[in-house]
């Protein structure tokens, strides 16, 4: 549907450079339209027996993998994560995100309290309505679903605006919608501008709880808006997450693990560890050894399976990246590897490319070990103490993830426990079991995803009392 202000937004292939498509700038206009069409289809949809809305959901899921390979192309083209990348994580999990949600709603009970010869109370838990949901563009198809899904699953109807950056998966998921016969007006999408779009959505009377992932900044804007209108809210924000390495780790798996959690879909997760704190009897080995295995990483074209690392996203953020490195550099940091832009051959020359990065010798309280870079860039520090290595992981504004290696199981459970992170990882990392609530503390986000705690943030809670029981 052609957007009512009749604007378009350019849409740049990062591995080029190149122009390649153009989006709706949709405005307040077409996300009143959006809502209209999601209000009218709410009554039948909240209504649907959950075993009919289950099979749409499944359906969903399956749509999704019969058009795994031309998904993940789009996802590719549109992000510059690698093909690998998207074909292997991105996509697949954004179909289980609908069947986890679909099976779940199967299961979904609420409470009953009864006071022998007075009264049986009991818990409704209803939709909501209409409900807007607003994706980032790291992850677009991914964690466009994971709020998508468990809104259908609840019983409300949709309006969702993906990232503009990165809207192409979420186009396409339109149309998997229409194969599968998801009634009219239960998802709408709507793509455009935060400003525009998005803001819309948040200020929109009908629109009762808004799902956010993205920016602090952005979360924080949302919130302004939202609160004096009581609506719900679920912020998913930034993180600058710890990776704490202690010298009784298992060292080969934790060093294969921390390249991934450093530079995995180039360094553009919120879950990324970007600090890394190394016990110091084992700093000065495992900064050569991270050092020989960035060396072997190879960066190279999105479309070719062989790249582990692709484009970032934008020129806009492949110029915040730069920058950042740059002021790292006054801060005094001294970059162990990578610092600089990287210029591919033939097609690929005007792309968006970064060498990934090391910076050592960088205090706690600097920009770049406060700030948010969301690229591939890393720091590092060695420590002597447990409480030394507490005090840095906890040192930031924010509190999204933390990642402990040690076997020692005393620390790791002490440490698990002292640490401001709403999700803590033990010899691992970016292991999701989606029944789990996924969220952060302080400038990391307010509410959890995942599990029942989607499908309680998309419901309203009514307590039903029948005297005399």
């Amino acid at each position: 549907m052609a957007p009512t202000t009749g604007r378009y937004l350019d849409n740049y292939n990062p591995a080029t450079g190149e122009l390649f498509a153009r989006i709706p700038e949709s405005g307040p206009e077409d996300v009143d339209l959006a809502v209209s069409a999601a209000t009218d289809a709410f009554p039948a949809w909240s209504n649907l027996p959950p075993e009919q809305r289950c099979d749409l959901l499944l359906a969903l899921a399956d749509g999704i993998l019969q058009n795994l390979d031309r998904l993940a192309e789009a996802e590719s083209l549109d992000s510059g994560k690698t093909i690998t990348t998207a074909r292997t994580i991105d996509i697949p999990r954004a179909a289980l995100n609908f069947k986890f949600f679909a099976t779940a709603l199967m299961h979904f009970a609420s409470e009953s309290h009864y006071l022998p010869g007075h009264a049986l109370s009991y818990t409704l838990r209803q939709p909501l309505g209409v409900v807007g949901c607003i994706s980032p563009w790291n992850l677009p198809l991914y964690l466009f679903t994971w709020k998508i899904a468990p809104a259908l699953a609840a019983g409300n109807c949709v309006v969702g605006k993906p990232s503009e950056v990165t809207p192409l998966s979420a186009y396409l998921l339109g149309e998997i919608c229409q194969q599968v016969g998801l009634p009219p007006g239960v998802l709408n999408i709507v793509h455009g501008l935060g400003p525009g779009a998005g803001e819309a959505i948040v200020r929109h009377p009908a629109v009762k709880a808004v799902s956010f992932t993205g920016s602090t900044r952005a979360g924080a804007d949302i919130a302004r808006i939202a609160a004096p209108m009581f609506k719900k809210l679920s912020l998913e924000l930034g993180g600058k997450n710890p990776n704490l390495i202690f010298a009784d780790c298992d060292y080969e798996r934790m060093l294969d693990t921390t390249v991934r959690s450093s530079f995995n879909n180039q360094g553009q997760i919120c879950l990324c560890g970007s600090r890394i704190y190394v016990e110091r009897p084992i700093y000065e080995r495992f900064k050569l050894d991270f050092l020989d295995r960035i060396k072997d990483i190879r960066l190279g074209d999105p479309a070719d399976p062989d790249s582990y690392l692709g484009a970032v996203v934008s020129k806009m953020h492949f110029d915040k990246v730069l920058s950042c490195i740059e002021l790292a550099k006054e801060e005094g940091g001294t970059v162990l590897c990578g610092g600089h832009s990287v210029q591919l051959p033939g097609k690929l020359a005007g792309g968006w490319y970064i060498a990934p990065t090391v910076i050592e010798g960088l205090p706690l309280h600097c920009r770049t070990n406060q700030e948010e870079i969301f690229g591939p860039v890393v720091t590092l520090q060695s420590f002597d103490t447990d409480a030394e290595a507490l005090e840095y992981a906890n040192g930031t504004p924010y509190g999204l993830s933390a990642t402990i290696w040690t076997n020692n199981l005393t620390r790791a459970h002490r440490l698990a426990a002292d640490l401001q992170a709403g999700i803590v990882w033990i010899n691992t990392w970016m292991l999701r079991d989606l029944r789990t609530p996924f969220g952060g503390v302080k400038n990391s986000g307010v509410g959890r995803e995942g599990g029942w705690e989607a499908l309680r943030f998309f419901t309203e809670a009514k307590n039903v009392t029948i005297g005399g029981a």
